[in-house]
């Protein structure tokens, strides 16, 4: 009877953690009050993000968070101090790899070069690059706290997870946040409807949501610049539902939150 008690006890116990984990997440609340958080990332250090998104985002004073692959030497080493200022203005620079390794195993994936095959990387080997690309992007920008979006959100290296080994090299990894709080979408050839669509619908769901963008007005995966500046009017008009800032600044957020909790 006794052994019964404890097993009940344990039971509820369990639940009740899980519930009050669950309550955490949905009582997470950012900074003004604001009911979701929207991180605008833009990936892989393009020319367009320079000429399009950067005079986007800042003629609506929004910082956001650019995950560079120092290797694009078309965009980075020719234009180095504009990405050197981009980050002085409070945008982020975040690490996206030094070579852009993907799984080349995958479907669609015949454009990864054999070099870049994150399949024949070991763990310890991407870990090693990361830790490079760190080393680059304080040269650029001074800071010593760092984000990180994995190529192609990739998470296996020769089917290992390498994201465990990494993960202290990182204030967060975007994609895979903690208690399944946010969501990520990488748009490409949508309207500016689409996108506000996208970001009305998705914060009734989530506190986060992660928009994952690549050319703007140019270069590959494109949104036109009218769509793009559609969806940050819209944000601009609607401030007190949507925080909008680096996604540093988002998750150390959200990690005071949670050890308040």
């Amino acid at each position: 009877m006794r052994l019964l008690r404890v097993l009940c006890f344990v039971l509820l116990s369990s639940l009740f953690l899980q519930c009050k984990k669950k309550e955490t997440t949905n009582d997470l609340m950012w900074p003004n009050n604001e009911k979701t958080a929207i991180s605008l990332s833009y990936d892989d250090a393009l020319n367009s993000q320079l000429d399009n998104a950067l005079p986007a985002l800042n003629k609506y004073n929004f910082k956001a968070s650019f995950y560079v692959t120092p290797t694009n030497t078309n965009a980075i080493d020719k234009r180095l101090n504009e990405w050197r200022n981009l980050a002085l203005q409070g945008h982020e620079l975040g690490n996206h790899s030094i070579y852009h390794p993907c799984r080349a195993s995958l479907e669609n994936r015949d454009w990864v070069m054999p070099y870049k095959d994150l399949d024949s990387y070991t763990v310890e080997q991407m870990r090693e690059e990361l830790v490079t690309a760190n080393v680059l992007l304080k040269a650029i920008d001074g800071k010593t706290k760092r984000t990180f979006t994995p190529p192609c959100l990739d998470s296996l290296a020769n089917n290992k997870p390498y994201l465990p080994v990494i993960k202290d090299l990182f204030v967060s990894i975007k994609g895979f946040e903690k208690d399944n709080i946010a969501v990520l979408w990488a748009p490409s050839e949508v309207s500016g409807k689409e996108l506000i669509e996208y970001v009305e619908n998705a914060s009734k769901q989530k506190k986060m949501i992660n928009l994952l963008f690549h050319g703007i007005g140019g270069d590959y995966l494109t949104v036109s610049k009218e769509a793009h500046e559609a969806l940050l009017d819209y944000l601009s008009n609607n401030k007190d539902k949507y925080w909008v800032d680096t996604y540093i600044n988002i998750m150390t957020a959200a990690q005071k939150n949670e050890a308040n909790n």
